[in-house]
């Protein structure tokens, strides 16, 4: 079943590659956006409760398809390249296995405690 469910990931990642491709943006933005997501963890700086939900917010693939949506809306090229970079980042963490997180510790997430066997 965690194969199927990362073949999934990957086919939502490489629709992102695909619709990034549709964007009039070099290249080079595509790597250089795919890991600003994960500033998000910065809330754990405070402690783990406000971390967690700074990162479900911004990890949570809705936030990414309303942000793409809005800039679709609005014919706004930042904003859906915000939208496709926030889904693409989402799909490559859950291929690695990082869920959204629980309160109590960055290492327990929906998909398993990070780490353990």
């Amino acid at each position: 079943m965690k194969t199927l469910l990362k073949l999934e990931e990957l086919a939502l990642f490489l629709g992102c590659v695909y619709l990034f491709s549709r964007l009039s943006f070099g290249w080079w933005w595509f790597p250089a956006l795919l890991l600003t997501p994960d500033l998000s963890m910065l809330g754990y700086v405070l402690n783990p409760a406000v971390g967690a939900f700074t990162y479900n917010i911004v990890h949570h693939r809705a936030a990414g398809i309303v942000v793409g949506l809005c800039g679709l809306a609005l014919s706004s090229q930042w904003l859906m390249l915000a939208g496709i970079m926030l889904v693409a980042h989402t799909s490559f963490d859950r291929m690695l296995g990082y869920g959204l997180k629980y309160p109590d510790d960055f290492k327990h997430t929906s998909l398993g405690w990070i780490g353990r066997p």
